[in-house]
């Protein structure tokens, strides 16, 4: 079974995020990136579903940069076999993404295709519906466990309620949520054997997929400042606050 996995480059979740001085956007430059937690998250489950002896075969694709070539070395360290890479300065938005993992997905074939349930940058959750929408496959989001049985992948997803299990027919998408695994590191010498690994290139042009967006950022700004708290005596104080002054009650 073969399957590919999306992971996204964006800033390292550890960096605090600041606003472009004009406004048009996050500042990047200098600034630490990373892959996406959620994207790790579904890296490290097709390398499990590889060593049990599932996946025959993980390969790793993103869409972005050049410099994106370093989160998939990342995901090779890890254990996926190969990367793509659709190499773009664009600024896309999800349906874009979604038209192009669809285009690898039909130059590929894989059985099951996983991706992160969000990007912590645009923090969207639309790709994986999308791409499921553009492919017809069946779909399981929010993905807390994931069990590969011959032609069909349960999934345990996480609802309101709780939660609820789907099976699905292969081929297949799969969004990860947090509680799905922890991912591992990489060790020195995977990360030396990464750079030997093929990692291919292509361009959205070259797969037929065009990158231009109905959407247009207007301005991008930083939260407000939250005011500090104050500490009251007692209940009573607390509650003449939240009647009188925040006038909640």
């Amino acid at each position: 079974m073969k399957v590919l996995v999306a992971v996204k480059r964006v800033v390292d979740h550890n960096v605090k995020v600041r606003v472009k001085a004009d406004n048009t956007g996050v500042e990047l430059a200098n600034v630490k990136m990373s892959m996406n937690p959620f994207c790790e998250i579904g890296v490290e489950e097709a390398i499990r579903l590889k060593e049990k002896g599932i996946a025959t075969e993980v390969v790793a694709v993103c869409v972005g940069p050049t410099a994106a070539q370093e989160q998939l070395r990342t995901a090779l360290a890890l254990g996926a076999d190969r990367a793509i890479l659709v190499e773009t300065d664009a600024e896309l938005g999800s349906l874009a993404v979604a038209k192009i993992l669809k285009a690898v997905a039909d130059q590929e074939q894989p059985q099951l295709i996983l991706l992160g349930k969000q990007a912590i940058d645009s923090d969207n959750n639309q790709t994986g519906q999308m791409l499921g929408a553009l492919t017809g496959f069946a779909q399981g989001t929010f993905a807390s466990k994931v069990e590969v049985d011959g032609d069909t992948v349960s999934v345990t997803r996480e609802i309101d309620g709780g939660f609820q299990t789907v099976a699905l027919k292969l081929p297949a998408i799969v969004t990860t949520d947090l509680r799905l695994n922890e991912p591992r590191y990489a060790k020195l010498p995977d990360i030396m054997k990464a750079k030997r690994k093929p990692l291919e290139t292509q361009t959205p042009d070259a797969l037929g997929v065009s990158v231009g967006s109905t959407l247009k950022t207007l301005k991008v700004e930083a939260p407000a400042q939250r005011s500090a708290g104050i500490k009251v005596k007692d209940v009573a104080e607390l509650v003449d606050k939240l009647k009188n002054e925040a006038k909640v009650i």
